[in-house]
């Protein structure tokens, strides 16, 4: 008996059930076509929304960057690894969002687990919709505070959760509405407080956490009624716009802009992987809240900088956008385009708002088998099924760029009714 047998017995387990996750290999740089294991592909799989991953700026910035700074930083951020690439794509992400400032960190993952645990702890509580991204999760138990899940977009269920949660309910009585809460932002370094009208100890903090728009979903936020809810109770806001940036908004400021919430969200977290092209992630809000993240945030603390060619190729990526929107247009028009062939098709999308296109498949074995088939027909769009979507849920998840063409589409549209009739999916 060797003590790492239930690792094998585990991927056992996993490819019994379909659930093992075959992982292939990308051979040249990310665009509408890309050549996998050997074989030419349309690529219906990455998040490079906006066909940023091959742009000549960024590439072309990126080059330069090495020239000037070399390949790496060699250092943490708080001791010789800023450099003023660093200080410009920071100035430039606040430009963008609108906001005081930005922090930037090594990936959208980096920044949660930065945040979270630096904002809430033991004794606090985080209220998180059922489905946001394993990132959140993560940071969330970090942090050692109370977890309260929600249900999923359910703004009711949020209300109900938050007022029944001891301590904080019937906090704040109908005719009081008027008075300040008990622990705003501007108390985030205090302790605990009493109830005015039960003397009970209060928490500390409360945050609420969401993504912007969910990545197996396609769906967005109801963030203005979560704003709302949060203002009523106090709570510190907190989203996740990593499949929103580039893509919500005007010119793909994201799902604050979109919905016109400046000032009234807290924190906002992006990343440069998916949209942007590159890779890395931020935080944009207050300049108190990302003064407060260097001193406080672990990853930035403690894992080395972003290298400088990642770093300037993003600056020409947020450039890109401030000087113009056309190829967030041009996604929102292939998405429109794909989406309504594919539901005359006859194809379940689930409530997709979004370039994120799930096409529901339900068993785990038969989305494998889909994914397979559209392979062998030319079209690289993996199966996603548990534990990354609740068991039954399986779909082939295509994410769409304004770098494909309408030939494109039309033919992964063709290919996937061909594939969906041979698997009696339709």
């Amino acid at each position: 008996m060797n003590k790492l047998d239930f690792v094998t017995e585990e991927l056992e387990k996993l490819k019994e059930a379909g659930l093992f996750i075959n992982i292939r290999t990308i051979e040249g740089p990310q665009g509408a076509w890309i050549t996998v294991d050997g074989k030419k592909v349309l690529n219906l799989c990455s998040n490079n929304y906006l066909g940023f991953a091959n742009n000549p700026q960024l590439k072309s910035a990126a080059q330069k960057a090495i020239e000037t700074y070399g390949v790496g930083p060699a250092a943490v951020r708080t001791i010789a690894g800023t450099t003023t690439l660093h200080r410009e794509l920071e100035r430039k992400l606040a430009l963008f969002k609108g906001v005081e400032s930005a922090i930037t960190f090594q990936s959208g993952f980096c920044a949660n687990l930065a945040v979270i645990p630096a904002i809430v702890g033991d004794g606090d509580v985080v209220f998180s919709d059922e489905f946001n991204h394993a990132s959140i999760i993560d940071g969330c138990r970090l942090s050692k505070a109370k977890i309260v899940r929600y249900g999923h977009c359910n703004p009711k269920d949020l209300q109900s959760k938050i007022s029944g949660e001891t301590n904080i309910g019937q906090r704040i009585r109908e005719e009081d509405k008027n008075t300040p809460p008990l622990f705003p932002p501007s108390q985030w370094g205090g302790g605990g407080a009493k109830n005015p009208f039960s003397g009970e100890e209060m928490v500390r903090r409360v945050l609420i956490i969401t993504d912007g728009v969910f990545s197996m979903e396609g769906d967005i936020a109801p963030l203005p009624e979560i704003v709302e809810i949060a203002e009523n109770f106090g709570a510190i806001t907190m989203v996740d716009d990593a499949h929103g940036e580039g893509v919500l908004g005007q010119g793909g400021r994201g799902i604050v802009d979109h919905f016109n919430l400046h000032g009234r969200v807290d924190i906002e977290v992006g990343t440069m992987s998916k949209a942007f092209g590159v890779v890395g992630g931020y935080i944009a809000g207050s300049r108190r809240l990302t003064d407060y993240l260097t001193q406080k945030g672990r990853p930035f603390l403690f894992s080395s900088a972003v290298t400088a060619a990642d770093v300037a190729a993003c600056i020409a990526a947020v450039d890109n956008l401030i000087a113009s929107d056309t190829l967030v247009k041009q996604l929102w028009q292939n998405t429109e385009f794909f989406q309504e062939n594919m539901k005359q098709i006859g194809f379940n999308l689930g409530n997709t708002k979004t370039p994120i296109t799930p096409v529901m498949i339900g068993d785990a074995r038969v989305a494998k088998d889909f994914s397979q088939k559209l392979f062998e027909e030319g079209i690289f769009a993996q199966s996603i099924g548990y534990p990354t979507v609740p068991v039954g849920r399986a779909r082939i998840r295509v994410m769409l760029s304004s770098a494909h063409s309408k030939d494109d589409l039309t033919l992964a549209a063709e290919r996937f009714k061909k594939v969906g009739k041979f698997l009696s999916v339709l």
